[in-house]
């Protein structure tokens, strides 16, 4: 009830605005009048219009630092980050201490990269606020921009002393100590914080990033439960369990973990996407689908949604409905080989040929140092009889990986398919030198008893003549 009298008011007092630069009224507004006006335009992505509120304001009030700082947002949102620097600037002019000049200053040097500009700005704000920690992370950031991570863990560390509690500075000195190879190095680090303070649940939290990441999933359970135990509604705690659990294959608590974090934020695609991911696993693809599509429906451009629903049509072996789903990710995240991937297999499955064929070619071109796509590939061909096509194909993979022994072991295979047997003895003669035991792979190709015999028979004098 309340918010809606402010909407009215602050339609209200657009509309006197409005008549006012048309001279139909004449009204007298304050300050904070304008900076109403101003926000209003720009909830409503009326840039030019707030644009002019500002330059109207500025002819009141010359020396508002709010209305340049709004002026100089609304520069950011219009591409000008120049012309946004130069408003920050004159408001700098009029208070040249202003942390929140500065901060915003320093954050326009960062959108155009220029971090270090940004670094000396936000080291001039410190001197001027008593919270330090949110001025420290940006140095931090700043610092990770320019890829020097030793100053940026420098940062995080100093914003910690001042808010063990601030979660994104936690988060981020994780990333940097994993990018530098310290993870397990700092867990020291943040046990002297749980020493300090056993009842942190931030400090537990991110104790169990760490050991996440270093692929200790037992003790990230353990540490998120601590978390939990402090504080029953910290749902990125639960969230976060929920995958540890998904790492141990316990897909039935991990379920558990995103339903609670659920039911603390409410709904959202990511939570709805990893409770479709938990069903999945489950085999139970129904509900897997019902939640995926939930996510979809929050939004549309969250690809992780459609790339399940189709893996779950496609593991039901539903390949006609999977494809829809497959390329719809694929179009919207078009570098990930995974969706590519799976395009892929479902086209095949499908017998659509010159479509499997299109999307395997995309694939290697995106991911060539994957041996597996390059033998995928080819497969289409050797199970069309062309294996000249087939062989190709392998040579290509060949060419980027040449000493993958499943590749040549499956030139050989397609060799022997296609009666050049003095190569394919050549060419498997060099597979058993560098991988004896990948030998197996040639009785899946040749079930008939007689080639087995043959082709054991070469493989043992082989292994003759080099025991």
């Amino acid at each position: 009830m309340q918010e809606d009298h402010k909407k009215k008011e602050a339609k209200e007092l657009v509309r006197r605005f409005e008549a006012f630069l048309k001279n139909t009224e004449s009204h007298f507004f304050e300050e904070d009048d304008y900076l109403e006006i101003i926000y209003y335009y720009q909830l409503h992505e009326k840039l030019n219009k707030a644009l002019k509120a500002c330059e109207v304001a500025l002819d009141q009030y010359t020396y508002s630092t709010d209305v340049l700082a709004e002026k100089a947002d609304i520069m950011v949102k219009l591409n000008d980050i120049d012309a946004a620097i130069e408003v920050i600037d004159q408001a700098l002019g009029f208070s040249p201490t202003d942390p929140d000049l500065l901060i915003q200053k320093g954050t326009l040097f960062a959108l155009q990269s220029n971090y270090r500009d940004a670094i000396n700005c936000f080291e001039v704000a410190l001197d001027f606020v008593e919270d330090k920690d949110e001025i420290l992370y940006n140095i931090g950031l700043a610092y990770q921009g320019m890829n020097d991570f030793d100053k940026a863990i420098e940062a995080y560390k100093a914003a910690l002393e001042h808010n063990v509690h601030n979660e994104n500075v936690l988060y981020e000195l994780a990333y940097c100590l994993d990018v530098e190879g310290e993870l397990e190095h700092s867990i020291s680090y943040y046990e002297k914080f749980i020493d300090q303070d056993p009842y942190s649940e931030y400090a537990w939290y991110n104790l169990g990033i760490v050991y996440n990441k270093l692929g200790n999933f037992d003790k990230a359970i353990e540490a998120y439960e601590f978390a939990i135990a402090i504080d029953e509604d910290f749902s990125s705690a639960y969230f976060n369990l929920g995958n540890a659990f998904m790492n141990k294959e316990r897909f039935s608590d991990a379920l558990r973990g995103y339903q609670k974090t659920y039911e603390i934020e409410g709904a959202s695609a990511e939570t709805f996407c990893h409770m479709g991911a938990a069903y999945e696993k489950l085999k139970q693809f129904d509900l897997a689908i019902k939640y995926y599509q939930k996510a979809s429906k929050i939004d549309q451009l969250y690809h992780e949604a459609w790339y399940g629903i189709g893996v779950s049509l496609a593991l039901q072996e539903r390949w006609y409905e999977s494809i829809h789903f497959l390329a719809r990710a694929q179009k919207l995240e078009n570098s990930n080989p995974l969706y590519l991937k799976a395009l892929a297999e479902a086209e095949f499955k499908l017998g659509n040929i010159v479509s499997a064929l299109e999307a395997y070619m995309a694939l290697c071109e995106l991911e060539p140092d994957q041996s597996e796509n390059w033998a995928d590939w080819s497969l289409i061909y050797y199970e069309q009889g062309d294996f000249e096509n087939a062989l190709a194909i392998i040579e290509g993979g060949l060419n980027q990986l040449p000493d993958h022994a499943d590749l040549i072991y499956r030139k050989a295979i397609y060799q022997i398919g296609a009666g050049e047997y003095k190569e394919a003895f050549r060419t498997l003669e060099f597979a058993l030198i560098l991988d004896y035991e990948g030998h197996q792979v040639l009785f899946d190709f040749f079930p008939n008893l007689s080639t087995q015999k043959a082709l054991f028979k070469i493989i043992e004098q082989y292994r003759k003549s080099n025991s």
